[in-house]
């Protein structure tokens, strides 16, 4: 149990970094290298940590409007460095920001531009190797939507982390639906062509929202942990991640609000794209599902429809960790679960 004196001198230390050496975590990225570029798209290969044990390559695909650095939030809590240090040929594909003339973009051009040629991008520089991909929130569901679409793609497996399909599960957005449902949803719709999409300063209060309680009560936490240097340094790693927040291209927010969330269409496995129609049961490769046991964005029932809609998928495995949504990921709890799982679940399927 640790003493009042060596609280305050532990709360000390941590205060005097904050207020002199600009805060307690170790935000310094990865070191990487650009690999293959295009409109929204940014492939890099991370430097290894340790010697490259050999294996298929790993690619991590973030969702849309969350920065890229969520697998690479800080050092010690960073899937990217984990899995590096494993001896894992990892690769991150970053989309860049989103600006007003982005608009006309929908979820077409993710499933077939982004994803394909990020892809085919790391298999041709892994040597022609197929490729693990593991996903996060949106980024899951484009990557499912991706293998279904393009089942010639060369990939070995599929993990997401708080991937949700039904959307009726998700109790936080509830009450939203008597208001954006008012006129069959024309208002809201006309709402967001007219801004171009969601803006980045929107994406990050809804981020905020969606743990509520905890970004209320940070302050007194704050206090309370002040001898605590990993509490404050996830707090500060969490503040800089929603701080690079970016913003939703009008057409795919459009097409997710009213594919995904009004109509609810992935909750039956299967989704209309401007007349073309994508089915999860196309997907072939394993998948691994991971949902988040505090997560108010994506709750585990809204994941858990995924294992049923896999049907055609080579295995389907199901895990729940402790966590919230970014934390199901990369909280500091994630090394001993989450992470743990992904490791297990890429060692049996390993050529």
């Amino acid at each position: 149990m640790t003493t009042p004196p060596e609280w305050l001198a532990s709360a000390s230390s941590n205060v005097m970094a904050k207020v002199f050496r600009g805060g307690v975590a170790d935000l310094r990225p990865v070191p990487r290298a650009l690999i293959d570029r295009g409109p929204h798209r940014s492939v890099y290969r991370f430097a290894p940590t340790s010697r490259w044990l050999g294996g298929e390559p790993v690619l991590l695909v973030p969702p849309l409007a969350a920065p890229a650095l969520c697998f690479d939030l800080r050092r010690g809590c960073s899937l990217a460095e984990h899995l590096l240090d494993g001896g894992r040929r990892t690769y991150l594909v970053d989309y860049g920001t989103v600006s007003f003339s982005d608009r006309s973009l929908g979820v077409e051009h993710w499933i077939d531009e982004v994803l394909p040629r990020a892809i085919a991008a790391v298999s041709k520089d892994s040597g022609g190797q197929r490729v693990h991909v593991v996903s996060w929130c949106l980024g899951g569901i484009f990557s499912l939507l991706t293998t279904a679409d393009k089942p010639d793609l060369p990939i070995a497996s599929i993990t997401t982390v708080a991937v949700p399909i039904d959307f009726t599960a998700i109790s936080l957005f509830a009450p939203m639906r008597p208001l954006v449902n008012v006129a069959g949803g024309r208002v809201f719709g006309a709402a967001v062509r007219l801004m171009g999409g969601a803006p980045r300063a929107l994406v990050k209060r809804a981020f905020q929202v969606s743990a509520i309680d905890k970004y209320v009560t940070k302050p007194i936490a704050i206090l309370q942990h002040l001898d605590d240097r990993e509490f404050l340094a996830q707090i500060e790693a969490v503040d800089h991640f929603t701080d690079n927040m970016i913003a939703y291209p009008g057409r795919t927010f459009g097409q997710l609000y009213h594919r995904f969330f009004r109509s609810n269409d992935l909750a039956e496995g299967e989704v209309d794209l401007s007349g073309r129609r994508v089915s999860l049961a196309k997907v072939k490769p394993p998948v691994l599902v991971i949902a988040g046991e505090g997560d108010g964005i994506a709750p585990k029932r809204a994941v858990r429809k995924l294992v049923d809609v896999l049907e055609n998928s080579a295995e389907v495995r199901w895990k729940t960790a402790p966590g919230g949504h970014l934390g199901v990921l990369t909280g500091r709890g994630a090394r001993a679960t989450t992470w743990t799982y992904i490791d297990e679940f890429l060692d049996a399927h390993a050529t």
